[in-house]
């Protein structure tokens, strides 16, 4: 049988007493900082949703303009679009997006079952049967 001595009871009262207060203290600066994050009107504190959405479009529009300006250069869509259809064989693709699997993109599966040429959701490019492929 194992004897507890009084001072094992008060070291283990000490440290319930000492955890009890660290959740209290805890709770407390969680508390604090949801209060200050709600309930702060106080405009130089946080910005309101209207005037944070408005500087974000801002910044969007300004990224964008920056990026347009050279107008010589072609955008990513501007690119692909000017590569022709993929001629293929059978009636299903698989695209990977590059030679290399390190540059490409997960494997897509697409069906060439309709006339117009199918787009990889990926990579955008477009492939259609070759023209001896065509079942009628």
């Amino acid at each position: 049988m194992i004897s507890i001595t009084p001072l094992c009871l008060e070291r283990k009262h000490n440290l319930l007493n000492r955890a009890s207060m660290a959740r209290r203290n805890g709770v407390a600066v969680a508390s604090d900082l949801l209060k200050t994050l709600r309930g702060s009107n106080s405009s130089s504190s946080l910005p309101s949703n209207a005037r944070f959405l408005s500087s974000v479009r801002g910044e969007i529009g300004t990224h964008t303009a920056k990026w347009m300006q050279d107008t010589s250069k072609k955008s990513p869509m501007e690119l692909i679009n000017e590569v022709p259809p993929i001629k293929v064989e059978g009636r299903i693709v698989a695209c990977e997006g590059d030679n290399n699997p390190a540059l490409g993109h997960p494997i897509e599966f697409i069906c060439l079952d309709r006339k117009e040429p199918a787009v990889c959701k990926y990579c955008g490019l477009r492939y259609v049967q070759h023209d001896d492929d065509h079942h009628h």
